[in-house]
């Protein structure tokens, strides 16, 4: 979501590579710049004119003029700057300790499956009792929509045999509300803002005196976001913040301005489609990502969550990886997301995404290396050796490729075997067998 703002950030920081010193007037030249790419990516002119307020004071107060590094200096600052505008995540956690939520937002911005997700945190990280109730009786399919995700991942659901009045369906889930440990409340939404539908989430609000009101923001909705965020905080007095479509290309400045509109956290982000795609929303590694300074914590507590540290452990080393253990190493690959997924969280990654669109690199690449691999024979597949070009063609053509990308496939083994051999448990290392797939 942050790509564009990450893009024309970087840009400024390099062209301050080639200062000697930080005098004032470069100072003055790098904060109207960093300005001007804070405005094209949405941010509020008020947010950003105390975001570059406040960036010159640091830095003046930090007596950076004449600085030997300007470049490190101003990024150090931004860096900080950022986490100061996107807040503390210190509360994210709590959230597990809360009794009833309610989920306020316009309709179309991903509340219903943000739901879904949330409670299927609960339930899998917190191992919360969770319910879910649909309060949409407006929009077609919702409720039939939000009971097929909890069916499908094993979380209650609050059914009602006449789904007619919103206020009426939480006064009875209220009831019985005392047998679960958390009650997640969705509510109706419509396409803009209105006193119909602000006055409902006023009522149900005065129903339900949830523990927690979170307001889902649609990352890509530009201005109308701050406008949205407003609005509700002043309706409803929003508690916290969901960012939606966190994977999209949105220039995201807007909901990051949520957070200065309605003083409120940014607790969760969804990062994909699947139930298991929301995270919390970590300021300091969220600014770390928009520098393009990289997010290997994430990574390992993706890892981690995705039971793939203990896994990749048991591929062999040495000269016991053979083609079995690389297409094992590929599985935990696509796992953690395929190679776009891997490398979202590596450092400099930013500055090689024309590269990466020239090279094609897709993670439909995994597959079609899973392919080729499960086109051998087990013998092939322990000893690579005695691949010839006959074998190489035969397989090529078992698996519906060229015998340029079996080529391709085997050259990378090689690289791949020489890191697991160095490979003793060290996660580090999996950024330069990454590496290898982009050659």
């Amino acid at each position: 979501m942050f790509s564009s703002l990450s893009q024309k950030l970087i840009s400024v920081f390099d062209a301050l590579r080639k200062r000697g010193i930080l005098t004032e007037e470069i100072l003055d030249t790098t904060i109207r710049e960093i300005r001007k790419s804070l405005l094209e990516a949405d941010v509020a002119l008020s947010v950003t004119k105390t975001f570059t307020a406040n960036l010159r004071e640091r830095l003046l107060g930090q007596k950076a003029i004449k600085s030997t590094t300007p470049e490190q200096t101003i990024v150090k600052a931004v860096y900080d700057e950022i986490v100061v505008l996107l807040g503390d995540s210190s509360e994210a956690d709590n959230i597990c300790k809360k009794k009833s939520i309610l989920l306020a937002g316009l309709q179309g911005t991903g509340k219903t499956t943000t739901a879904a997700k949330l409670a299927f945190l609960l339930k899998s990280k917190f191992k919360r009792n969770v319910l879910l109730v649909s309060l949409d009786t407006y929009r077609p399919a919702a409720i039939d929509q939000l009971q097929k995700l909890a069916q499908n991942n094993g979380i209650e659901f609050f059914s009602v045999s006449d789904p007619g009045d919103p206020i009426t369906i939480a006064k009875d889930a209220v009831k019985i509300s005392r047998r679960y440990d958390t009650v997640i409340y969705d509510t109706a939404g419509r396409l803009h803002i209105d006193a119909d539908m602000m006055n409902e989430v006023k009522s149900l609000k005065h129903v339900i005196n949830p523990d927690e009101v979170l307001l889902i923001i649609d990352s890509m909705m530009g201005q109308d976001a701050i406008n949205t965020a407003r609005a509700f905080h002043e309706a409803v007095d929003v508690t916290g913040l969901i960012l939606t479509r966190i994977d999209g290309d949105g220039r995201g400045g807007a909901a990051l301005s949520a957070k200065s509109v309605t003083n409120c956290q940014i607790k969760y982000m969804c990062t994909g489609e699947k139930v298991g795609d929301i995270e919390v929303f970590h300021p300091d590694r969220i600014a770390s990502r928009i520098l393009d300074k990289g997010d290997i914590l994430s990574f390992v507590e993706k890892a981690m969550d995705e039971n793939t540290l203990s896994e990749i452990k048991d591929i062999p080393t040495g000269k016991n990886f053979d083609l079995n253990g690389m297409e094992q190493y590929l599985k935990q690959m696509e796992k953690l997301g395929g190679i776009s997924g891997f490398l979202k969280f590596m450092p400099g990654v930013k500055k090689l995404n024309e590269q990466l669109h020239n090279a094609n690199i897709s993670d439909n690449v995994i597959k079609r290396q899973i392919a080729i691999i499960r086109s051998m024979t087990q013998k092939e597949r322990k000893d690579p050796k005695v691949l010839n070009a006959s074998r190489r063609r035969r397989i090529a053509g078992g698996c519906g490729q060229h015998v340029s990308e079996v080529n391709r496939l085997l050259k990378q083994f090689d690289q791949v075997k020489m890191m697991m051999s160095k490979l003793t448990g060290n996660l580090g290392l999996m950024q330069q067998l990454s590496s290898k797939f982009l050659r």
